[in-house]
């Protein structure tokens, strides 16, 4: 369920949409709501469980890899990302940085550190540790109360 670089489903976010989260009013109640499906989420990364991570996830989620243009659409999709994504880090490891919770979702910054053993993307298997950084988005879905997927920033380069 991969789509091509350039891709882009038809989810496009209308302004009238974006200011719609923008005046979302933040309570406790939904805080605690999102912080504790990112916490399911990421227990289910970190135990390598894909059934646990699509559970946190809308039927129709999108991952993007903003800095490639790569992008996977619905579970199929995400479990494809996933799979690749494991298979080529194994060891993979996500020390979190920096976080932030509200209406709209979260948002966190990693120190991703990895041994790269499948070629994964464009980028071509090392054998060799690496370190990169990465800024990810979940979008929150108010009305499925799940995230939509995963908008990716990754510093990962090839030297």
């Amino acid at each position: 369920m991969q789509t091509q670089p350039g891709e882009r489903p038809s989810h496009i976010i209308s302004h009238k949409d974006i200011m719609a989260q923008v005046r979302t009013d933040p309570t406790q109640e939904l805080h605690n709501e999102i912080r504790h499906l990112w916490k399911i989420h990421s227990i289910a990364e970190d135990n390598r469980d894909i059934p646990g991570l699509m559970s946190t996830l809308t039927e129709d989620c999108v991952y993007e890899m903003v800095t490639t243009g790569d992008m996977w659409v619905g579970h199929a999709g995400a479990t494809e990302f996933y799979t690749t994504l494991l298979g080529a880090f194994p060891d993979i490891k996500f020390h979190l940085t920096d976080i932030v919770v509200g209406p709209q979702g979260v948002c966190e910054e990693a120190l991703v550190l990895g041994t790269h053993e499948k070629d994964w993307l464009k980028f071509k298997a090392t054998g060799k540790l690496v370190e990169f950084r990465v800024v990810i988005f979940f979008p929150w879905d108010p009305v499925k109360r799940k995230f939509k997927g995963e908008k990716m920033y990754v510093s990962y380069r090839e030297d």
